[in-house]
């Protein structure tokens, strides 16, 4: 089977695509045939050496990604509640970028896809739609509330724009204006980044919640309009200005039965940029690290 590794650690350069053998299902464990992966920052903070990979006690040779949907194809012992054919979307660290994965679902936590669902759009929940439910969840708590969204237009903040509306939440959110009349749409009130950001929100007061989806200065834009840290969270860079970050127990406690639902109902709209094919991969993460993708970037395993 194809599969992305790396025996070192670097930049896009240091994948590579390889011939290995295809894995099975052991005891405890379920074989899924990818169909989608979709990819994270994360990923490349991984390949590329640092805390992402030393935290998680990471060293090469290594696959690359986590964000996966597909079809089950074997069932190992002691399973329940999985079977062959099951359509499924979840977390395979390092497992991703591959024709087939094995995961063992009471670690890292697989849901259905709904009929109708794209696996491109299931696999592009996982860390985003995730991501984003936790903090709207943790940051919005009340009908009414104000919530500032810090790089609105990528794949974390549109899906949690959405969210919180859904919430009843007024939402700004911080763009490029090329992205602005994308946020009108999706009911935002735009406001752009860069210099003087801090100056313009504190033009549409009040703001009473800050989540940061990009470089930090969301945070500190949001403390300068009188928004408590402690309702400030921050994902990109972790703990900036003192910001909390989401749980980190996502990848077993997740809500993706209830954004797959939310997304096959069309009741929340799942932005991909851009679909690759699994040999493009290297220009998938080099678009990626650029940063200011609008939305997913995807790579479908069955082109």
């Amino acid at each position: 089977m194809r599969r992305v590794m790396h025996d070192r650690f670097g930049g896009p350069e240091v994948l590579e695509l390889r011939e290995v053998d295809e894995p099975h299902a052991g005891a405890g464990e379920v074989r899924i045939r990818v169909e989608a992966a979709a990819l994270n920052p994360v990923d490349w903070k991984i390949f590329g050496g640092g805390p992402a990979a030393t935290t998680r006690g990471l060293e090469p040779p290594l696959g690359v990604g986590n964000d996966i949907a597909g079809t089950i194809d074997e069932v190992g012992d002691d399973v329940r509640g999985w079977a062959v054919g099951d359509r499924v979307f979840g977390s395979a660290r390092t497992r991703a970028l591959q024709d087939w994965t094995v995961v063992d679902p009471d670690a890292e936590r697989l849901a259905r896809i709904p009929d109708g669902l794209d696996a491109g759009v299931a696999a592009s929940l996982v860390v985003a739609g995730r991501t984003a439910w936790d903090a709207v969840g943790r940051l919005v708590e009340r009908q009414g509330d104000t919530l500032f969204v810090h790089g609105a237009a990528g794949g974390v903040g549109q899906l949690a724009v959405q969210l919180a509306e859904r919430k009843g939440a007024r939402v700004i959110g911080s763009a490029s204006e090329r992205n602005h009349d994308m946020l009108r749409r999706l009911g935002v009130e735009p406001v752009a980044y860069g210099e003087g950001l801090a100056e313009r929100l504190l033009g549409m007061l009040p703001v009473d919640a800050c989540f940061d989806c990009a470089d930090g200065a969301g945070v500190a834009a949001g403390l300068e309009a009188g928004v408590p840290i402690e309702r400030c969270i921050a994902i990109a860079v972790k703990g900036a200005h003192g910001a909390a970050g989401v749980a980190t127990d996502l990848a077993r406690t997740g809500a993706l039965d209830e954004l797959a639902a939310l997304a096959a109902a069309g009741a929340l709209l799942v932005p991909i940029e851009v679909r690759y094919p699994l040999e493009r991969f290297r220009d998938a993460y080099r678009q990626l690290m650029e940063g200011h993708a609008r939305g997913k970037l995807v790579l479908d395993l069955m082109r």
